[in-house]
């Protein structure tokens, strides 16, 4: 279970720009759940997945798992806990190495390499079982640099890359905005089949409120760092887009967006 407890996020304090983005804010995931996180720009979507994963400091609160603060982990130790896939293909790999190499990285996350090569080529064909669940045809194309991929292809890669390891969450940040709507309708088909087959807890932010409402068991809805709109089981299987369509609508014009 991941819990965030009385967070408090202020930018740049004391300054002109300071800007208090979050305060007391409080949200529970219980294992198992997939939630879809939609709001406007600026709704603090984002920032919260930053907070869990460690890559901005709080000014206040804890992040817990299962009833343990992770706020003294780095976000380096805290991805041996969880795996993140972005919005940007080409963020979370090596664009310069080959798809070899780079699911060889991911294969050691979290481990010590020591003095021993990065690539184990006894793996080639377990790397090889999992290129093929993609349907994609890159079980044959390991030796190919990662950056000359398509951006499907990329995302793809990076999905399968950030669950490799054992996990006990996955973290998408729009990781499908990037894409052209026929390629982001098939990454988010694999990322379900992922989800539902290695029995994840996942967070997936997205833009896309038809995603947000055909996909996962929960979706909440955000607006100046707070969850005004709250939806799970039976509540969210009978939710239509039209439905939060006109609230998305209204604070995003209040926004300015």
């Amino acid at each position: 279970m991941l819990e965030l407890r009385n967070i408090s996020k202020t930018y740049n304090p004391g300054t002109v720009t300071e800007l208090c983005l979050f305060e007391n804010f409080n949200l529970t995931v219980h294992d198992g759940e997939f939630v879809s996180v939609v709001g406007s720009n600026g709704s603090g979507k984002t920032s919260m997945l930053n907070i869990i994963c460690g890559s901005i400091p709080l000014s206040g609160g804890e992040v817990l798992i299962d009833g343990k603060s992770i706020n003294g982990l780095k976000d380096y130790q805290r991805y041996q806990l969880m795996g993140r896939v972005y919005q940007n293909p080409a963020a979370g790999t090596c664009p310069n190495m080959t798809i070899l190499e780079n699911m060889s990285l991911a294969d050691n996350k979290g481990k010590r390499y020591g003095l021993s090569f990065g690539v184990n080529n006894t793996r080639k064909e377990y790397y090889r079982e999992q290129l093929s669940t993609l349907g994609l045809g890159l079980e044959d194309k390991l030796d190919v640099k990662l950056g000359a991929l398509s951006g499907g292809q990329r995302q793809a890669v990076s999905l399968l890359m950030a669950t490799m390891t054992p996990i006990d969450f996955l973290i998408l940040d729009e990781h499908t905005a990037a894409l052209d709507p026929h390629t982001a309708e098939l990454i988010m088909q694999l990322t379900d089949k992922v989800i539902k087959e290695k029995k994840l807890t996942a967070i997936m932010v997205t833009h896309n409120l038809r995603y947000a409402v055909e996909y996962g068991n929960r979706l909440i809805m955000m607006d100046k760092g707070n969850v005004i709109l709250d939806k799970s089981a039976e509540e969210k299987k009978s939710l239509q887009i039209d439905d939060i369509l006109d609230i998305f609508n209204r604070i995003s014009i209040e926004c300015g967006n």
